[in-house]
């Protein structure tokens, strides 16, 4: 699997319907993709899943989205490493475009296969910007899904998700 998917941190994917539009304001209102501009400021204690996904609320909202159902792209394990929930599962059917207007999956199957769209140009935040990252001069993002490249909860072993995303 590339490296594309594995860029996705609190990468968030509205469940609403798509307008190809052109002006700066109705793109922002058909995002529906983006990377975090910035966390929450507790590492990866994000508040669990409903306090990630307030986060992107907060973060698209600021940025002019009118959507109201964000969800970020985070997976999450049972105790004991039981199945939890599949950031697959979380985020809609797609297609998802980002905050220029420019389609980065499909469908669920697009957005984990390598045909995918996302990349430095396209994986973008809320504003629209590019996120600094490996092989630029400064990395400021780290990126945690708790996930594999299929969007399913990982079974890599040990604490893949910071005790649910509970944890610094």
């Amino acid at each position: 699997m590339t490296d594309r998917i594995r860029t996705l941190l609190l990468t968030a994917i509205a469940l609403t319907g798509l307008d190809l539009t052109i002006s700066a304001q109705a793109q922002q209102d058909s995002m529906s993709f983006f990377v975090t501009s910035v966390g929450k400021g507790n590492g990866a204690d994000l508040g669990g899943l409903a306090g990630a996904d307030a986060h992107c609320q907060a973060l698209a909202q600021a940025a002019g989205s009118t959507k109201t159902n964000w969800h970020a792209y985070l997976s999450t394990t049972e105790p004991g490493g039981a199945a939890g929930v599949n950031a697959r599962d979380r985020i809609g059917k797609g297609p998802w475009q980002n905050a220029k207007g420019v389609v980065v999956a499909k469908s669920v199957e697009d957005l984990h296969s390598d045909s995918n769209n996302i990349n430095k140009q396209t994986a973008l935040t809320e504003k629209g910007e590019t996120v600094s990252g490996r092989g630029d001069p400064v990395n400021m993002h780290d990126i945690l899904t708790g996930s594999d490249p299929q969007g399913l909860y990982s079974t890599a072993g040990s604490d893949t998700t910071c005790g649910n995303w509970t944890k610094t």
